[in-house]
């Protein structure tokens, strides 16, 4: 009985390992764009993942992908999106609900319906954030590049 629960567990880890290698880049370029923060991406990252982990078992068919997606944008709403504005990166102009949303619907690809459903908003809200996102981000010229230094 021992023998199969260890087999079980490894097969476990083997498949959530491989789900991991091919899905971590680009969950954790989504958390970066919605925090800001290279430390703070990582962090909501392996927190969206621990709890993927933990639900491996249950998932019974359901996307993995889709379940760590759906727990990085529920932390970030939870921890961002009320209590600290993002700082930095490509769309630091915007309030982290934009970011979100954006995030969702243009990086991802979320429906506005799935997206909607997932932030508890109605679809016609979800729809006018990301225009007013989409909008924010054409108007106002990108910053330009510093100068680099030159060092005697």
């Amino acid at each position: 009985m021992r023998e199969r629960r260890a087999e079980q567990d490894r097969r476990r880890a083997r498949e959530f390992e491989a789900f991991v290698a091919g899905a971590a880049g680009r969950l954790l370029h989504a958390a970066t764009l919605l925090t800001g923060d290279a430390d703070a991406a990582e962090r909501l990252l392996t927190a969206a993942l621990a709890r993927t982990y933990a639900a491996w078992d249950g998932l019974h068919g359901e996307d993995p992908y889709e379940r760590t997606r759906q727990e990085l944008a529920t932390r970030f709403a939870r921890t961002h999106w009320r209590h600290r504005r993002p700082r930095g990166g490509a769309l630091d102009r915007l309030t982290p609900q934009e970011r979100l949303v954006l995030v969702l619907r243009l990086y991802e690809g979320v429906a506005e319906e799935q997206a909607a459903a997932q932030l508890g908003l109605p679809t016609e809200r979800v729809r006018a954030i990301c225009l007013r996102s989409v909008s924010a981000m054409r108007s106002r010229p990108t910053p330009p590049p510093r100068p680099e230094v030159a060092t005697p």
